[in-house]
């Protein structure tokens, strides 16, 4: 008789992942802006006794130009022992990996051999429009019912509205729409989920029209940009509750929802308010019978010298912070925020999460720092901080330098670079890794975006028992 066992890198509680052995590996989305050469899946050593450590160790080409890959993930995780999952015994072992301008889909096997990813489905843009109605693909998540990906367009051109399709967890058909009713809902951007409690939140950017040829400031001035966070029925798949935190806040991106199971509570960035170019980190909570969401961070602009800014910021003589991505650690007691605009990474302590407590930062890059890395003191950076992410044990983060192709052009017009920096972390002390700096050439003239670490990560799973 054949004895099925679960994945082993699938961890019942938020406790038992977080004392998992450590990632060699790490994942990098890796794309050419001028669209010359392929997309690839760079593979990078995360092994500090390896001899290849902080280098790149493999390398993935796609077959097509012009995909920009931005964010992807693992096609099963954690959520697979919800009880209520029907597959229970999928494996983490593709890496689901979306060109966010050209519709596309890729399945990557990284079984055999982790160092290189094989490519083994293809899903074109008509296949996901026909079935899902939707395009440009962007975030990955790994449900216990299928593979989740949010989409910023429709199906049949610029517009929206944007949302989530289905993608079978073991063929990686498109199953469809994943929305009943959506209400009034039109811009995405990312989603995540309270699983345990029937619960799904969605976040707005803008529609594909909005973002391609980087941020329109007549639409960032005139308040168009998505300012509203959406809260779902899970089971249901309808649209119960929107709360708009204002439309002076810009982009709504990054959702990182507590870990612990038990929890109704979770953490949202803001880009840029349109008032005094702020950034800020808002929570969402229960509230009586519905959800409430307050801020709880405000990062300001710095002034700055309008000769070292980039066009689009010189009328306004400062840097806006622009956090871009956030991340949680899998113990819910670190939020890191990345500040792309200023250059700086922040850690604050968010044990109780309604007041946040500043910690320490990193600096790296930054519109007018251009803050070198302590292993290459003369080397100036452009780019900041902006893709995050964290290891399921905490102890390191990981962190890449672009944030989409025309954006960067806009705020860093001399080049933006690619680099992919390593912090270590302890409750007291906050270190750049001087031994782990992949950039540069390595990266064979493509810039970096998301990185996906081998076993999971703070962001790739979702967890049904508490600790």
């Amino acid at each position: 008789m054949t004895r099925w066992t679960p994945d082993p890198t699938f961890y019942p509680s938020p406790s038992d992942a977080a004392g998992a052995p450590a990632e060699k590996l790490a994942y990098v989305a890796a794309f050419d802006r001028a669209a010359e050469q392929p997309d690839a899946i760079a593979v990078i050593d995360t092994d500090p006794a390896s001899a290849g450590y902080g280098t790149v160790v493999g390398w993935t080409d796609l077959p097509h130009t012009g995909d920009e890959l931005h964010h992807f993930g693992w096609n099963a995780c954690s959520s697979a022992l919800c009880p209520t999952a029907p597959h229970p015994h999928v494996e983490r072992r593709y890496l689901i990996v979306p060109g966010l301008r050209s519709s596309r889909i890729y399945v990557l096997d990284t079984k055999d051999d982790p160092r290189n990813p094989r490519l083994v489905k293809e899903i074109p843009a008509a296949e996901l429009a026909a079935k899902a109605d939707y395009s440009r693909p962007h975030t990955i998540h790994c449900g216990p019912d299928g593979i989740y990906v949010s989409a910023l367009g429709a199906g049949q051109g610029g517009d929206g509205p944007g949302g989530i399709a289905i993608l079978d967890h073991q063929t990686f058909d498109v199953r469809g729409q994943w929305e009943a009713d959506r209400g009034d809902q039109h811009l995405a951007y990312d989603f995540w989920w309270h699983l345990t409690q029937d619960v799904l939140v969605t976040s707005e950017w803008g529609t594909p029209d909005m973002i391609e040829d980087g941020i329109v400031p007549e639409l960032l001035l005139g308040r168009e940009y998505g300012h509203r966070i959406h809260f779902w029925d899970l089971a249901k798949r309808t649209l119960v509750q929107t709360v708009d935190l204002g439309d002076q806040y810009q982009m709504t991106l990054e959702l990182r929802p507590a870990h612990d199971p038990t929890a109704s509570h979770g953490f949202l960035g803001v880009v840029i308010s349109v008032e005094d170019l702020s950034a800020s980190i808002w929570v969402w909570h229960r509230s009586g019978g519905g959800f409430e969401v307050r801020k709880v961070i405000d990062i300001p602009a710095e002034p700055a010298d309008p000769a070292l800014l980039p066009p689009a910021l010189q009328p306004f003589g400062a840097v806006p912070p622009l956090v871009t991505d956030i991340d949680l650690s899998v113990d819910d007691k670190y939020l890191y925020v990345s500040c792309w605009g200023t250059g700086e990474l922040r850690r604050y302590d968010v044990s109780d999460p309604f007041h946040p407590i500043f910690l320490d930062s990193v600096h790296l890059g930054g519109i007018v720092r251009r803050t070198p890395h302590p292993a290459f003191p003369d080397e100036r950076l452009a780019g900041g901080p902006q893709m995050v992410e964290v290891s399921r044990d905490g102890e390191r983060v990981y962190v890449t330098n672009s944030l989409y192709g025309s954006w960067d052009d806009q705020f860093y017009p001399d080049g933006v670079g690619a680099w992919l920096a390593k912090v270590d972390v302890t409750d007291t002390t906050f270190t750049l890794d001087e031994r782990f700096f992949p950039h540069g050439d390595e990266f064979r003239g493509r810039r970096v975006h998301q990185t996906r670490l081998q076993g999971g990560d703070a962001s790739s799973d979702s967890y049904c028992f508490p600790s």
